[in-house]
């Protein structure tokens, strides 16, 4: 089953509260993270978000409202999604547990529609 693991935290504490060291450890157990699920053909897609690059469309009616962000009520922003295929839900805490970071909150959602921008040659069984 696929799903997506979405990284919340906030940019500003993270940035004050980790040292260069403890990023550097946190980045190398993304690659590996990465590297094992790329072996096994079962990453999707990983974003980094940019911090502070934020716009909110909404419609109401026929109103259009545009908001640039971040929000400053908000004290955890998305960081960054993983779209990864695992057996269960329960088997994406062996990711989460590599991917954690002091302050991050990780949201686990299965996808009901995956595509991964382009189309394979012949479609794999499990999603046919």
């Amino acid at each position: 089953m696929i799903f997506a693991i979405l990284i919340y935290g906030s940019e500003a504490d993270y940035a004050a509260d980790v040292s260069v060291e403890e990023n550097d450890a946190l980045m190398n157990r993304h690659w590996d993270l990465r590297r094992a699920l790329s072996a096994e053909d079962r990453l999707g897609p990983v974003v980094r978000l940019r911090p502070n690059a934020v716009r909110t469309v909404r419609r109401y009616k026929d109103r259009r409202f545009v908001t640039d962000g971040p929000f400053t009520e908000t004290k955890e922003q998305l960081m960054g999604i993983y779209v990864v295929d695992y057996p269960t839900i329960e088997d994406v805490d062996a990711a989460i547990d590599q991917l954690d970071f002091p302050g991050g909150v990780f949201e686990v959602r299965p996808l009901d529609h995956y595509e991964p921008g382009q189309l394979p040659a012949e479609v794999p069984a499990r999603y046919r």
